[in-house]
């Protein structure tokens, strides 16, 4: 019988704690769950310096391996294929199921053994979440009477129509034959040898074939750790003009231009004004936009911002406005809301699952003009009766304290580790979780 606290091999090939997105959301759960089991980490060996610095044992905690030989090369085509740094998004994930092919038989060279020998109750593979990135371990556990457990996955978030424009502007070519991953080696010898497979979001899950639903646990991807965000808070009365803040990378699919639309006539009122953390290719475009309405005083570009300093600089707004409309995770909602501001966000992706209607507002998808009369409406709606933002927001920081830090994603994860270990039945959160 296995111990009380599983013992578990933790792949999160992107594993950082000084790094953000999905690099950090890895470093996150890895440390979250070495409070309810076992675990020894494996990961690349461009995370080691960070991950030593936190005190972690190399060799008894973690191991750090290297797949650049195979890397180096593929990321020369990838800068030629993508362009622009930061677009190209699907481009750049394709071509990394190809060094991680090598990563993976690097690590069974180094853990097959063990792994057989029964030294590890289970295998989780965590990162890459991406859905499209096949592993070649699910039937050499199966074979060995390991379980594996792969996810969550996330991804794969289809464009929205009346979008082609930011699609071109994103460089998203593989995107038009987004299914030619389901032909790529493993990818269905993945999913039949997993134990379970995570799902981190509904649009991921709906993706799953029917043969695989059975195994299949949602638990959400993003969540935050309150001694990193959240000490800060959002907080005094709201007065004239609303303070709305954008947080992410300047690119065509966050939805920046139209926030900026859809605030326009607002700013020109003195109703709100507009902060835009972050910096990218659209910087310029923004600019030039603010300029043509006239609204550059009611305007500010923070340009990037160390995530250790996001928080005091975020919880000076009381909004968060973040219409992206092909956003996977959203953790930078979790920490808006964290922090008590009232999200705006699109009821597409994970984002209109992280927002519920008693937190925030999720933005049914449309076309673009749409969108801005529709977020529009929301703020206007909030400039008329500011009253409504604190209570909203104090709600918006319950839900994220309740549901979304890595405390308690890590509890979900160790509920599902004692269902494949015969200890418990499926878990199920629900799709979305409840208020």
């Amino acid at each position: 019988m296995p111990a009380s606290r599983p013992r578990v091999l933790l792949i999160a090939e992107l594993c950082n704690p000084d790094w953000v997105s999905v690099p950090l959301e890895g470093w996150s759960l890895y440390r979250a769950l070495t409070e309810v089991a076992d675990v020894h980490l494996v990961t690349h060996v461009r995370n080691r310096e960070n991950i030593l610095k936190q005190g972690v044992q190399e060799g008894s905690q973690f191991t750090a391996l290297d797949s650049s030989p195979v890397e180096k090369p593929l990321d020369k085509v990838g800068q030629l294929l993508r362009g622009s740094t930061g677009v190209g998004w699907t481009t750049a994930t394709a071509l990394s199921a190809l060094p991680y092919y090598y990563f993976e038989e690097v690590l069974w060279q180094r853990f097959g053994a063990r792994i057989q020998a029964r030294e590890f109750d289970l295998v989780h593979r965590y990162t890459p979440i991406s859905p499209t990135t096949p592993s070649t371990l699910g039937p050499r556990c199966k074979a060995a009477g390991v379980p594996f457990l792969l996810g969550p996955l996330n991804g794969g978030l289809p464009w929205p129509k009346g979008f082609g424009g930011a699609r071109r502007r994103e460089k998203e070519w593989l995107s038009y034959i987004r299914e030619a991953y389901k032909l790529m080696p493993f990818y269905k010898s993945t999913r039949d040898n997993a134990s379970a497979i995570l799902t981190g979001s509904r649009a991921t899950r709906g993706q799953i074939s029917d043969r695989w639903q059975s195994k299949t646990v949602y638990i959400p991807e993003n969540a935050i750790d309150p001694k990193r965000f959240g000490s800060a808070k959002s907080e005094g009365p709201v007065e004239l003009p609303l303070r709305v803040a954008f947080v992410g990378r300047f690119v065509p699919y966050k939805g920046m231009a139209m926030l900026m639309d859809a605030a326009a006539p607002l700013i020109r009122e003195g109703k709100v004004v507009l902060e835009y953390i972050g910096d990218g290719q659209e910087m310029p475009n923004l600019k030039a936009q603010a300029a043509r309405e006239g609204i550059e005083s009611g305007v500010t570009f923070a340009g990037w911002v160390k995530h250790q300093e996001l928080q005091g600089r975020l919880a000076k707004n009381h909004v968060f406005g973040f219409p992206s409309v092909r956003e996977f995770g959203g953790a930078v909602v979790c920490e808006a809301m964290a922090l008590g501001l009232v999200p705006i966000v699109m009821d597409y992706g994970g984002p209109g699952e992280i927002v519920s209607p008693a937190t925030g507002f999720a933005i049914p998808m449309g076309t673009p003009e749409e969108i801005v009369l529709r977020v529009r409406e929301v703020l206007a709606k909030l400039a008329a009766d500011p009253s409504v933002i604190r209570p909203m927001g104090e709600r918006a920081r319950e839900r994220v304290f309740k549901y979304f830090t890595w405390k308690a994603k890590a509890e979900q994860v160790l509920e599902v580790y004692r269902w494949l270990l015969g200890e418990r039945g499926q878990p199920d959160w629900g799709m979305p979780l409840a208020d």
